[in-house]
């Protein structure tokens, strides 16, 4: 068994590619190894920002031989006259063997032609050496280069290559016009604090190698020193380190010899709002913030940064890390400063300089667009006068932070720049707290708005910009969103599950649509809204299952097979939901499974009836007059029974009640189909057929409350 180095060096990588590189080297190269029939050990994966490596253990030196078995043409095109023809002769050929060694064999389609075959195994280092570059050069990313006179493509230039299986050196090389990397067994150790070669025996010993050469390898070992190190230069301050783990696992690969040191800055930048501060060390800098505890937003006056250079020069290295967060910070006090000079809502006129979408005219014409959007909402949820005012006025301001120098500078800061300018400048707290929720959540995972006229504010958006997008036929395609048009649908969804918000979104959409329709020439609000419906429809679809893990038939048999259940849905999104999770509860404690087989059993048969799926009342609809059996009398007695049941179920969303009376009544219904009494469903004559079927589309009527049974599948 030997262990196989592959590692490729290159030029400094972008972090972001690095952990991508060896996500798909970990899906790609044991499914290789697969395909070969080569079986290992541990695979092991590593990477810096000047290498990808993978080490292979327990390596066999050859394949298995194997039997295998091919399927040629039909026997009768085969052979003619018992001789083989070009058929035969070319199959064999094809797969190195003679003629006689074919077989002819029955299928259940006939005869046909085939060939046992034993295959030798082949060495696994030359296996290697053709895998080697497609592991390499099959890797993907965006920003990929050129360098040299050659076509090779990748993220940073490739500058080394080795390829060791054990001891031996495998020859792999990477052609890239004039120039050929070709492997060896040399690489490079740290940039400053081992610039020499590091040439590797044995590919068992890459590790330790390149540890004594200030490289750690591991990724997973350097995070475990940064997070160690920054724990105790932050403790040096009586402080904590605040750990955004998206920019902890961007330094992880920007380091190959962590080193962590504090720094400081003036304590006159602690004005500034935490989290202008935050941002100008995280996204610009890399810096990790310092708390003075855990449980407080506060900062203390340092920033801790990671270094790659020379911990002996970790002197001079803060000394440039301060100049340069000093001039961030400056630069970010002069724009909270001088942005201040006037009143937020000055700032309004200028969204007319900002266009929303070249076909939509500005972000001030979309303002106006959400205040009539948020009118209405308001009015719909019965928001107080006061409540309504606050809410309309939130969305007046709600983009008027775009214009401002700070968040032209850190664009990612807006809405929460929007809530300090505003409460500095007199508005309401519920206004100023509508500008920065209004926003969220901001993607999946993010938090939800909490107050109410925020949440309020946020759909008026969303839905403004679903209808108005839409107009102009933007829509998503596969992968592309550009507008991020199904998160802004998720979030109108979620923010209303969340809340249990009453909004009922059809008329709501409706009018919206055919407000927007009457402002723009060309707009058909029938065609428009049709979009809309199926879109927020999937997007429903789509949480229940992935958010709320509703089983799919389940999720099929709340929207079922009319546009009544999809309005319905629309229309009340809190229905759907309840009905939803009220219906999985049922199938994980086996109660669903009971009454599949009763309510089915009469669905199908009442679809030979003409009784609206909407009629629950059996008075008027069935005649005890037509009854033959007692059991009919007891079905319809059973659905009188049920009636109350169900309407407190719609009335009060428990449809708990429902199935309760749809239990009791099973009984019945067995009997009515194969008791005592039981009776012929489809008698001769049809005033008698049709007023038990008639009972049937009751029972499945009633069953329809909660959804279309027919599209459970049987568990």
């Amino acid at each position: 068994m030997a262990t196989f180095l592959l590692e490729v060096g290159t030029e400094e990588l972008p972090a972001s590619f690095v952990s991508e590189a060896i996500a798909q080297w970990k899906s790609k190269i044991p499914t290789d190894l697969s395909q070969q029939f080569i079986e290992s050990g541990q695979i092991e994966f590593y990477a810096t920002p000047r290498r990808l490596a993978v080490l292979i253990h327990e390596l066999p030196e050859r394949q298995p031989t194997r039997e295998e078995e091919a399927k040629g043409p039909p026997a009768k095109a085969a052979y003619k006259g018992g001789k083989p023809t070009k058929a035969a002769t070319g199959f064999a050929a094809s797969k190195g063997v003679s003629v006689d060694q074919l077989e002819v064999r029955n299928t259940d389609k006939g005869e046909f032609v085939f060939v046992r075959q034993t295959i030798p195994g082949r060495q696994t280092a030359e296996l290697l050496q053709a895998m080697v570059p497609e592991w390499v050069l099959g890797l993907e990313g965006s920003r990929f280069m050129r360098w040299g006179d050659g076509d090779l493509r990748f993220p940073r230039p490739i500058r080394s290559l080795v390829t060791l299986l054990d001891t031996q050196l495998i020859p792999v090389s990477l052609e890239n016009g004039s120039e050929v990397c070709q492997s060896d067994r040399t690489t490079t150790g740290h940039r400053v604090l081992h610039p020499e070669k590091v040439s590797l025996d044995n590919a068992q010993d890459y590790v330790s190698a390149l540890k004594s050469a200030y490289v750690t390898v591991d990724p997973l070992e350097r995070k475990t020193i940064i997070l160690d190190q920054v724990a105790e230069v932050a403790s040096s301050v009586d402080g904590h380190a605040v750990i955004n783990e998206d920019l902890l696992a961007e330094v992880v690969d920007l380091v190959e010899w962590p080193t962590a040191i504090i720094g400081k800055f003036d304590e006159e930048f602690l004005a500034l709002p935490s989290k202008v501060t935050i941002t100008e060390m995280e996204s610009h800098q890399r810096y990790f913030p310092v708390r003075p505890s855990t449980d407080t937003d506060q900062l203390l006056p340092y920033f801790i940064t990671v270094s790659n250079g020379d911990p002996a020069k970790s002197a001079l290295i803060t000394q440039g890390n301060e100049r340069v967060i000093r001039a961030r910070l400056a630069d970010g006090k002069f724009f909270f400063d001088a942005d201040q000079k006037q009143p937020f809502a000055d700032y309004l006129p200028q969204l007319e300089t900002v266009t929303f979408e070249a076909q939509l005219g500005s972000v001030r014409e979309k303002v106006s667009r959400i205040e009539k959007v948020t009118s209405l909402l308001s009015d719909q949820l019965g928001l107080s006068p006061k409540q309504k005012q606050q809410a309309i006025r939130a969305a007046q301001l709600c983009k008027a932070d775009l214009v401002t120098q700070m968040v032209g500078e850190f664009p990612e800061l807006q809405g929460y720049i929007g809530q300090k300018y505003a409460a500095n400048s007199g508005e309401p707290a519920a206004v100023a707290d509508a500008i920065y929720e209004h926003y969220l959540p901001r993607g999946a995972g993010d938090s939800l708005p909490q107050t109410l006229i925020g949440q309020v504010v946020g759909i008026a958006d969303r839905l403004d910009t679903l209808v108005s997008i839409f107009s102009i036929g933007k829509l998503p395609k596969g992968s592309s969103d550009p507008f991020a048009l199904r998160r802004a649908a998720n979030a109108v969804i979620t923010i209303v599950w969340d809340a249990d918000l009453p909004l009922k979104l059809y008329p709501v959409l409706t009018q919206v649509v055919e407000d927007f329709a009457a402002s723009r020439e060309g707009v058909d609000p029938d065609a428009l809204m049709a979009l809309l419906i199926d879109f927020f429809d999937q997007r429903i679809r789509t949480l229940l299952q992935d958010n709320l893990e509703i089983d799919y038939d389940l999720v099929n048999a709340i929207f079922g097979q009319d546009k009544h259940y999809q309005l319905r849905s629309l229309t009340d999104l809190l229905d759907v939901r309840d009905r939803a999770t009220f219906l999985q509860s049922i199938r994980n404690d086996a109660r669903l499974a009971v009454l599949y087989e009763t309510v089915n059993r009469a669905a199908k048969l009442a679809v030979k009836g003409e009784l609206d799926t909407d009629i629950l009342d059996p008075e008027g609809i069935v005649d005890p007059t037509l009854f033959e059996q007692p059991s009919e009398q007891a079905f319809y007695d059973s659905l009188q029974t049920l009636l109350p049941q169900t309407q407190a179920a719609q009335a009060e969303r428990d449809y708990s009640k429902l199935i309760t009376g749809l239990e009791q009544a099973a009984p019945t219904v067995a009997n009515f189909f194969d008791g005592d009494t039981s009776v012929m469903v489809m008698a001769e004559e049809t005033a008698v057929r049709q007023n038990r079927l008639n009972l049937l589309g009751l029972l499945r009527n009633h069953a329809r409350v909660l959804a279309d049974f027919g599209e459970i599948v049987k568990s």
